[in-house]
């Protein structure tokens, strides 16, 4: 189960610089936030499957079910109910708008994931991704 994969491990790096790169020098009205949501639920499968070998459906499922509970925490105001609210980690982390268009940006990502994984693999490597 334990494993380490260089591939998604590169992946995540480079997912995680595009992330830091827009959110240091993008504030537009699609990118920063539509696209960096789509970003984040895959640099989070690809953080996973660095180090977990699991199949690929369970890691996707793990990670939308993640990405929904922390919309569900910005929905209850968490923050600032954790009087967290002067802090910029937690309201990076975990954020502090509720957006049902966050949710539909989670589900868009994990499908890129799950049809990469799918389609956009060599046969001898989509054999060994446990679907």
């Amino acid at each position: 189960m334990l494993t380490f994969n260089k591939n998604y491990f590169g992946f995540a790096i480079l997912i995680f610089f595009i992330e830091v790169l827009i959110a240091l020098f993008v504030n537009d009205n699609f990118v920063r936030p539509y696209l960096g949501d789509v970003l984040v639920v895959i640099l989070i499968y690809c953080f996973l499957k660095s180090f977990l070998r699991l199949p690929v459906l369970t890691v996707a499922l793990f990670v939308l079910i993640f990405s929904f509970t922390i919309e569900f925490f910005q929905f209850l105001n968490i923050v600032e109910k954790l009087h967290l609210e002067k802090s910029k980690i937690a309201r990076t982390v975990i954020g502090t708008s509720f957006s049902w268009i966050d949710l539909l940006t989670y589900i868009a990502g994990i499908a890129i994931v799950i049809a990469v994984e799918k389609y956009g693999l060599k046969k001898e490597e989509a054999e060994n991704t446990h679907f």
